[in-house]
C-alpha cells in the first residue's frame, strides 16, 4: 500500500509499524537465558500448511532469524540445537508459533510431529527461553474473561473502564443451567480450543445440532463458556469483484520485554463469508491492516 499510494500515507499521517520486527527481536533477545549477549533466536513454525505461515516467514525474514520446524531442532545434554549446513548451533530463544499441545511429544501430545522431543526439560533447566512461555495461554483462556472485572479490581484497585460482555462459565452450576436453557440464543465455545473450532452458533444452529452439542457439554461442563451473540462492526470488503459489508474484529500487538510496547496499528480480522461472524483465518477469514493516525502537529 505504501508503494502504491505513498501520498496517502503522507497526507493522513499513518503511524509507522515498520519497527515491529526489530522490536520483537529486541524483546526475544531480552528474555535470553542469563541475559546472554548476541543470543541465537529462531522462529518455530508448524510449517507451510499452517494458515499463518506467510506471517511466520515474513517475521523471520524481517528479524534476520532462522525459520525452523520441529525436525530442524534437537535436544542434547539439556541444550537445544539447530541443524545447519555447518553443523549444530545452540539455540537460546525460541519464538514459538506451534500450539502448546504439540510443542514437546515427551511432555504433551505423544503423537506430535511438530514439536521438539525434550524441549520442555531444557526450558525447565533455564537453558532456553520460549516466547510465549508454556502456560502463558492461561491468560488467554476464554473462561478467564468472565473474571476480568474482578481481576482488575483485585490487582489494580480500579473498576474496569470498558463494559464487559456477559460471559457464562460452565463450571458454575447456575451458569450452566442458564446455558442449557438458552443454547439457541448463545455462542458457546470450548475453553481449550482456538481458531474458531468446536463452537456452537446457537442463533443459527439447527435443533439437532444444539441437542448434539448439549450432550457433549454435559460430559464436561467446565470446558465450556457462553456469551450472547454480539453484533460485530462491519466494513466494506472487496469480495468477488465488488465491495460488500463483512464483519470484523481487531487484534492488537503488544510486546512485553524490558518495556511494554504497543504497536501503533494492528490487524483487522474479516469474516469473508457473507453473514458470518467467525473471523478466524483457519475458518476462511481474511485480514486488513489497521491504521492509527498521528495527531495533527505531532
Amino acid at each position: 500500500m505504501k508503494r502504491v499510494f505513498p501520498q496517502l500515507f503522507e497526507n493522513v499521517g499513518v503511524r509507522s509499524v515498520d519497527t515491529y520486527p526489530a522490536d520483537l527481536l529486541s524483546t526475544l533477545c531480552y528474555i535470553a537465558p542469563r541475559q546472554k549477549p548476541n543470543p541465537v533466536c529462531v522462529l518455530l513454525s508448524p510449517g507451510v500448511f499452517n494458515s499463518a505461515y506467510f506471517e511466520h516467514a515474513f517475521l523471520a525474514q524481517q528479524m534476520g532469524v532462522e525459520l525452523v520446524e520441529g525436525p530442524d531442532l534437537f535436544v542434547r545434554d539439556n541444550t537445544v540445537y539447530m541443524r545447519t549446513t555447518g553443523g549444530r548451533q545452540r539455540v537460546d530463544v525460541i519464538y514459538r508459533r506451534v500450539d502448546e499441545d504439540f510443542l514437546d511429544p515427551l511432555t504433551f501430545r505423544r503423537d506430535s510431529l511438530l514439536g521438539v522431543p525434550g524441549l520442555v526439560n531444557v526450558y525447565r533447566e533455564g537453558n532456553v527461553a520460549i516466547a510465549n512461555a508454556p502456560g502463558a495461554g492461561v491468560a488467554d483462556d476464554k473462561a478467564v474473561y468472565a473474571y476480568m472485572p474482578a481481576l482488575i479490581k483485585y490487582y489494580l484497585g480500579e473498576e474496569a473502564l470498558l463494559a464487559q460482555v456477559s460471559t457464562y462459565v460452565g463450571l458454575r452450576k447456575d451458569d450452566f443451567a442458564y446455558m442449557r436453557e438458552h443454547l439457541a440464543e448463545l455462542v458457546v465455545k470450548t475453553t481449550g480450543d482456538s481458531g474458531g473450532y468446536n463452537m456452537l452458533m446457537g442463533p443459527f444452529a439447527a435443533k439437532k445440532e444444539i441437542e448434539a452439542y448439549l450432550a457433549q457439554m454435559k460430559k464436561a461442563p467446565g470446558s465450556y463458556i457462553a456469551q450472547p451473540l454480539i453484533e460485530l462492526s462491519s466494513h466494506p470488503t472487496y469480495v468477488g469483484g465488488r465491495f460488500e459489508p463483512r464483519r470484523i474484529d481487531l487484534r492488537p500487538f503488544i510486546l512485553y520485554g524490558e518495556t511494554i510496547r504497543v504497536l501503533p496499528g494492528g490487524l483487522t480480522r474479516v469474516a469473508l463469508r457473507e453473514g458470518s461472524y467467525v473471523v478466524n483465518s483457519s475458518q476462511g477469514g481474511g485480514s486488513k491492516d489497521t491504521w492509527v493516525l498521528a495527531a495533527r502537529g505531532s
